[in-house]
């Protein structure tokens, strides 16, 4: 009972503090549960981001429920995911009893203008953290800037083109150089 209530607070305390969504909150993730804790590795935290990303759902609850599941089975799983939910639920239907125009109040619309700065430089710190931390190869480098340079054409020339896309094609492309190579000999596609 011990682990399943401090996932539960751990993640509760992350939902709680943590503004702008899952991308702002990998950082805090991996500061509490791989740097702190000492439940995963950096490698698995690096793992949960991509299958969080890919699977549906917010990335926030994914990385709960892995690591809770990894932690204490089935229960761990529930106990984490409802603690990174609580908080972000009890904020916002309280918001919405006693607030009608939330947003429209000055101070807090400007707060918000603020927040939206500090969460896109979490983001940003999350993936310069995880680029530092992956294994250094050819071939997922050049997926990466090409990945870049195609999501800032994008967004430079508001073409409309899903991020979705750029996920599906990257995997695919990172399957036909395996179907090329050959199955690695190293744990999760890690040549040796």
């Amino acid at each position: 009972m011990e682990k399943k209530s401090s996932l539960f607070l751990t993640f509760i305390k992350i939902g709680l503090f943590t503004f702008g969504g899952g991308y702002a909150m990998i950082p805090i993730i991996e500061n509490i549960c791989v740097e702190r804790k000492k439940w995963i590795t950096h490698d698995e935290m690096m793992d949960i981001t991509v299958i969080a990303e890919s699977t549906p759902g917010p990335i926030a609850i994914n990385c709960a429920t892995y690591v809770g599941y990894k932690q204490k089975g089935i229960w761990g799983a529930i106990a984490a995911t409802f603690g990174v939910v609580l908080p972000s639920f009890v904020i916002i239907y309280l918001i919405s009893l006693f607030l009608d125009n939330f947003l429209e109040i000055t101070w807090i619309a400007n707060a918000f203008k603020g927040i939206r700065i500090a969460v896109g430089i979490l983001i940003l710190d999350a993936g310069i953290r995880m680029f530092i931390k992956m294994k250094k190869r050819v071939i997922p480098c050049i997926i990466l800037v090409l990945s870049f340079a195609a999501m800032m054409l994008i967004n430079v020339f508001a073409w409309s083109f899903s991020s979705i896309f750029l996920i599906l094609i990257a995997a695919l492309i990172s399957l036909v150089i395996f179907q090329i190579q050959g199955a690695p000999s190293g744990e999760g596609g890690d040549k040796k």
